[in-house]
């Protein structure tokens, strides 16, 4: 099955499901679903980024400082989040990412998701799915800021890095 194949649950304003539908209709179409966050950072506290494939459905090409995708249908946030961290960074028995918090995205266009946003310790040799990463390294956190005007980030990972930095300052 190809990722556009993909059936996901659609979902409403309060992130009820209304419906099923194949992920490349419900892209096509601006149709809500799920989707998860993962910030991935290694022992030293430095954070996974990676340029994404120019083969993915959204945001070919771009730069993202969080591992993750869609919730399948059916699926768990929780499920998802693990599922797609180990997939994306290419590892088996990573703990189960730790839950932050949810936000609805939007950017205007006909683009909006649930958005579950997780944190994991990644201590495992990452081996990325060349299908899914163009490129990758664990960047400073520092580094990670000097880049954001630097390098064509993907809008989502931007809006959920921003509530990231937001959450923690208050927490």
């Amino acid at each position: 099955m190809s990722a556009a194949e993909e059936i996901l649950d659609i979902v409403d304003a309060e992130d009820r499901v209304v419906g099923r539908s194949p992920r490349g209709e419900a892209y096509a179409r601006g149709l809500r679903h799920r989707c998860v966050f993962i910030e991935a950072r290694d022992t030293a506290g430095r954070l996974f980024v990676h340029r994404r494939t120019a083969t993915k459905l959204v945001f070919p090409s771009r730069y993202d400082m969080f591992v993750g995708g869609v919730v399948g249908a059916g699926e768990s946030y929780d499920d998802a989040a693990l599922r797609e961290a180990e997939e994306e960074l290419g590892v088996s028995g990573l703990p189960r990412p730790e839950f932050l918090f949810k936000f609805l995205y939007d950017d205007g266009a006909d683009r909006t998701w649930w958005s579950a946003v997780y944190q994991v310790r990644c201590a495992l040799p990452v081996r990325p799915q060349v299908e899914e990463v163009a490129w990758h390294d664990f960047l400073a956190p520092e580094e990670v800021e000097r880049r954001l005007g630097d390098w064509p980030w993907v809008p989502d990972g931007l809006a959920a890095y921003e509530r990231l930095k937001a959450y923690r300052s208050t927490g």
